[in-house]
């Protein structure tokens, strides 16, 4: 699975990064993507942060 960060709805409240830093970083005062595929050992934490952000800025797909 491939995880996306929509930079226009990310308001930079580093959840993302807190929960899943194999996946997310913070860049420029937003989330940003660093891993291309979402490695299988962080699924769940992956998962998390998705349900958990508060302006649905993540998306995953294949």
């Amino acid at each position: 699975m491939k995880a996306n960060v929509d930079s226009d709805l990310c308001i930079g409240c580093e959840l993302y990064v807190n929960l899943c830093p194999e996946v997310f970083r913070m860049e420029g005062g937003k989330a940003v993507v660093v891993a291309t595929v979402v490695p299988e050992a962080a699924e769940t934490t992956r998962k998390q942060a998705e349900e958990e952000c508060p302006v649905d800025a993540i998306s995953v797909g294949p």
